[in-house]
């Protein structure tokens, strides 16, 4: 079905140069490079490694960016995308960036999925002094032990979306738990936090296996017989795409699961849901998003534009491209000039307007205060989704002033 606004040729041309790996250009559709007044973004994404995610956030950001030129640009200025695919490899993405700041002159980079790309972009943004607006990258590193002056973040860390859920699973009566996490910067942060976190909520209980399959490549048979081997009362989960279909699909047929509390991160993002079909658990406690019941003004307004553009539901990763190219505009319109330095101040202390709310950019360690959805997974007309669900703003669940500062001491 060709989607409105595509031509088929158009989408089987965007496709192709999907597939055409790391460094592919991907221009964004009714923006020419002729126009050179246009304020150019750098946009570095891992597009082919992790396409679940990233083709609604490239649906959402092309809407945002159609939305604002449509509206007049920046002062009479449109905003142009250079989109690049880093195939989630951090050397790859240093590559990328160092093309579009010097060959294509952009203004800032922005993107990011896979938390050590997310990294390495943020490293190479504050060592030649480029505004980098992240994405999706959820380590904390990012903005704590590893921020810099140049590199903003969007999405809720691992460190508040794993305090949304020990608010919920100090709840629970298991004193026993176990986890399971990608091998990388991520699983390792979240897994870390969760840990923290919860000890300190629920002194009584005990961390009693720890399993860190590799990224893409987990291997559920044995992940699983070890998890049960250990016996947990509860499990944190942070595996996502693949690795947590193979491992939904092997924890229910070796028993994982029975009387057993699943406490899971991003696993109630329909990204994640939509392929398990009829085999989505029911009853893990996650985060998420539930884009068929949110009934706010602001989103519902986005979720009926982006179904009219491009006939088809959202998923979170429309609302993050979606969001992320709202947040630069304002922050463009904030500033006295597209200069490094100018944007930068404009970026500290930015509110804007996002889909799920009111959102600002703190400017004591640049983490977005943007919160995410909590409840439970069920399965209803043969797909999984979620119930019983909360908003969770993101304000409320980070640490302290005093203790972020000891946290990011280039602060």
């Amino acid at each position: 079905m060709t989607r409105p606004g595509w031509t088929m040729t158009g989408w089987v041309i965007g496709r192709r140069q999907i597939l055409a790996g790391a460094g592919a250009a991907l221009a964004t559709p009714n923006l020419g490079r002729a126009q050179s007044t246009a304020i150019r973004i750098g946009e570095i994404n891992s597009y082919t490694a992790q396409p679940a995610f990233l083709q609604p956030y490239r649906y959402g950001w092309t809407m945002a960016v159609e939305q604002v030129n449509a509206g007049g640009g920046i002062n009479g200025r449109s905003l142009e995308t250079l989109h690049r695919d880093d195939a989630g490899k951090p050397e790859d993405a240093v590559r990328l960036a160092g093309e579009l700041v010097n060959s294509e002159k952009v203004a800032l980079l922005s993107g990011g999925f896979l938390s050590n790309v997310g990294l390495a972009i943020s490293d190479y943004a504050n060592q030649n002094r480029m505004l980098y607006v992240a994405s999706e990258p959820l380590t904390d590193a990012l903005v704590w032990s590893r921020g810099n002056r140049y590199t903003f973040r969007l999405r809720a860390s691992t460190y508040m979306q794993s305090a949304m859920l020990v608010e919920e699973a100090a709840k629970l009566p298991a004193k026993r738990w176990a986890t399971v996490a990608p091998n990388y910067e991520y699983g390792q942060s979240a897994v870390r936090w969760f840990k923290e976190l919860l000890t300190r909520a629920r002194p009584d209980v005990s961390f009693v296996a720890e399993q860190f399959p590799a990224l893409g490549r987990i291997d559920a048979g044995a992940t699983v017989q070890a998890l049960a081997a250990a016996n947990p009362e509860a499990i944190f989960n942070v595996t996502f795409g693949a690795d947590l279909t193979n491992f939904v699909r092997q924890g229910a047929t070796r028993g994982l699961f029975e009387r057993r509390r699943v406490v899971s991160l991003l696993t109630g993002e329909p990204e994640y849901l939509d392929p398990l079909q009829d085999e989505a658990p029911e009853n893990w406690i996650v985060t998420g998003y539930p884009w068929d019941q949110i009934n706010t003004p602001e989103h519902a307004t986005f979720r009926d534009a982006y179904r009219r553009r491009w006939n088809d539901t959202p998923r979170l990763g429309s609302v993050v491209g979606y969001d992320t190219v709202m947040a630069i505009a304002a922050m463009l319109k904030r500033t006295t000039a597209v200069e490094t330095e100018a944007m930068v101040d404009a970026m500290a202390g930015l509110k804007f307007g996002s889909v799920f709310g009111p959102v600002e950019f703190r400017a004591l360690d640049h983490q977005s205060t943007m919160g995410a959805f909590v409840g439970r997974t069920v399965l209803k007309n043969g797909r999984g989704g979620m119930a019983d669900w909360r908003y969770a703003d993101g304000k409320d669940y980070l640490p302290p002033d005093d203790v972020v500062r000891a946290l990011r001491p280039q602060s």
